[in-house]
């Protein structure tokens, strides 16, 4: 077999690549409803709705779970990995955003005493996640996984 006829096959790895880029295209279809406008970065970023970080790592972990089993150690590395995942979206990457706007108005406010450069660069604010965010990328990612399982039965 040749490797992409292997790559191909490989259910587990594809249920997650379909997970992410599903995700990264509804979050580029929301940004879009809601601001009235296209961003590219959207495409590739991370944060916003849903989380792709959840949706990738859970359509890895169901699809491990359907792939080889519950007790597996296929699903309980990609389990241990998606909490992670997910813990880490909520917590540390949502309050790296939130000091992320803090910074971002602080220079807004001192404009003059920064010099052009500085103003344009501002710090990245769409970095982490809400819970509801990373549950909807986690139902997506479970949801497509399913349907990726579905396809190759």
């Amino acid at each position: 077999m040749t490797f992409w006829k292997e790559l191909s096959a490989n259910e587990i790895l594809i249920s997650a690549i379909t997970s992410w880029i599903v995700a990264q295209v509804l979050k580029t279809i929301i940004d879009f409803w809601l601001n009235k406008g296209f961003s590219p970065e959207r495409l590739v970023g991370s944060g916003g709705m849903p989380s792709s970080h959840s949706a990738t790592v859970c359509g890895l972990a169901a699809s491990a779970a359907l792939c080889c089993g519950a007790g597996s150690f296929e699903f309980a590395i990609s389990f241990v990995f998606a909490s992670v995942v997910m813990y880490d979206a909520i917590g540390v990457r949502q309050e790296t955003g939130k000091q992320a706007r803090l910074l971002n108005l602080i220079m807004e406010q001192d404009w003059f005493a920064l010099n052009n450069e500085q103003i344009q660069k501002r710090l990245k604010e769409f970095v982490g996640h809400t819970p509801l965010q990373v549950a909807a990328g986690a139902v997506l990612g479970v949801a497509l996984a399913f349907v990726v399982h579905h396809l190759y039965l």
